[in-house]
């Protein structure tokens, strides 16, 4: 891979957006290279960590290839779709992991950056972080599966005047529309990731990754739905090492040493 680095270390795969020069935004090759990476992150990889290289988190889409794509022959709707499925391909990617993902978000997300952010379970931002679905800047509208996330997130009309006005948000209005859930001053950021992504990673791993399947699934199911899928899923959670790792723990009055198992 060219443009994105996959490393994995005590449980926690980091996949870093590296073309500083193009501001980390979702060309073909960042695009491609991001998806390649998802699908390689190893079984023993116990929380995913979504970062950017250089000043920028990720700029969004490709506008080169929109300027290319208005100089060029090719029809409209060609052009678009190739563009799209690349973009959202990799939003997908992320979206999917069946295990809880950390956006580490330290300057701009902007347009499928945005999108690219919120596909991720936890969004953690420095001050300097900054956040905009500002795909009416050049004249499209919501792409990237933005109209799906954006929206559980914020709320219907929160992401209706995000999407209207294209706003870039700094970080603190960001985490007051509920969009970060945490906020951290510049120069104490990264110790703050870590702490909070070794909470994360040193989890049980299969119940983290059951309650992550529950709560996607519970934003369109009934109680009695929910409560079903609920006690199904604790069946594979209490046949886990952890469980009795964990009950052991709480009856012994120390904190569990979960193995992700």
């Amino acid at each position: 891979m060219e443009h994105v680095t996959l490393d994995v270390a005590d449980g926690v795969a980091t996949v870093t957006l590296d073309h500083p020069e193009m501001r980390n935004a979702l060309t073909s090759g960042v695009a491609t290279d991001l998806i390649a990476a998802m699908d390689e992150i190893p079984d023993e990889a116990r929380c995913v960590v979504l970062a950017g290289n250089g000043p920028t988190f990720c700029a969004g889409g490709d506008i080169d290839a929109m300027v290319d794509g208005l100089e060029g022959e090719a029809p409209a709707h060609e052009r678009v779709e190739r563009i799209v499925e690349e973009t959202a391909g990799a939003v997908r990617a992320v979206a999917t992991c069946d295990r809880p993902t950390v956006a580490k978000i330290h300057g701009p997300a902007y347009g499928a950056g945005g999108a690219l952010a919120v596909a991720c379970d936890v969004l953690l931002a420095s001050e300097s972080a900054s956040i905009s679905f500002g795909f009416r800047q050049v004249g499209l509208n919501v792409d990237s599966g933005a109209s799906h996330l954006l929206p559980r997130i914020v709320g219907e009309n929160v992401a209706k005047e995000l999407l209207f006005t294209g706003e870039l948000i700094d970080a603190d209005r960001a985490k007051e529309v509920g969009l970060f859930n945490h906020v951290y001053a510049d120069e104490a950021f990264e110790g703050r990731v870590a702490g909070m992504v070794d909470r994360i990673a040193s989890g049980p791993t299969v119940a983290l990754k059951q309650s992550k399947r529950l709560v996607e699934q519970g934003t369109t199911s009934s109680l009695d739905e929910a409560i079903e899928n609920e006690a199904a899923a604790q069946i594979v959670s209490a046949s886990a090492d952890d469980h009795e790792e964990g009950v052991r723990a709480f009856v012994e009055s120390r904190e569990p040493e979960f193995e992700g198992e």
